[in-house]
């Protein structure tokens, strides 16, 4: 059995950026830290008002404070990789989605988190609950992490956990907004957690099992 599931949102209500920030403000820069908090004040009162897309505000701001990590390599980015899980994604993971991952993978299950995420933000989150990522790739360049070819989300999600099992679907998959539904439409069983409101009334349509509390439809 293949269960795939989506990360932010879906297994956590955390952020990559300021999971980041916060290891910045505690082995770098506490100056530093707080202007990168100011400077995303105004767009992020954008995207909180939908004047701009909530989740592409979201990938963009991930990518672009990926340059925070100052004379980066392969340890330190495992160590922020750490601390973001750490201190960030796993205090608000979503414990009853999490448990039923461990399940799925005590019962034999391959268990797969496969997220926009760069791919070592996830790997100590996959690790936690015994299951592989799948994610956007990174690279380090001259002291600096910078994301490598395309984030992995959307239909690029879905391609990519396809194409590195090499299957046609999957038996189980997990995903909280409207954008999973590509990921969603390739499992037997999909299952929308805590749904926005787009993604709710497109599972009620289609008959899929919602779990969580939901946002209200109309």
């Amino acid at each position: 059995m293949i269960v795939a599931s989506d990360l932010m949102g879906t297994l956590t209500t955390g952020s990559p950026f300021l999971g980041l920030v916060d290891w910045v403000k505690h082995n770098q820069s506490k100056v530093s830290a707080n202007l990168y908090m100011a400077a995303i004040m105004p767009s992020y009162l954008l995207a909180k008002n939908g004047l701009i897309d909530w989740q592409a505000w979201g990938q963009k701001l991930m990518v672009n404070s990926l340059a925070y990590i100052n004379n980066a390599d392969a340890q330190k980015l495992a160590d922020v990789s750490e601390w973001v899980v750490e201190h960030d994604f796993w205090k608000k993971r979503r414990e009853d989605v999490v448990a039923r991952l461990i399940k799925h993978r005590e019962h034999g299950a391959k268990v797969y988190i496969a997220s926009s995420v760069v791919e070592p933000f996830i790997e100590p989150f996959a690790k936690r609950i015994g299951a592989q990522s799948i994610g956007t790739p990174v690279e380090i360049v001259n002291g600096r992490v910078r994301m490598v070819g395309e984030l992995m989300a959307n239909e690029k999600k879905i391609e990519q956990v396809l194409s590195r099992l090499g299957v046609d679907r999957v038996d189980i998959a997990y995903g909280d907004t409207i954008l999973d539904v590509p990921l969603l439409e390739h499992a037997d069983h999909p299952v929308a957690v805590y749904p926005d409101a787009k993604l709710k009334a497109f599972a009620l349509s289609k008959g899929w099992e919602i779990m969580g509390d939901t946002p209200k439809i109309g």
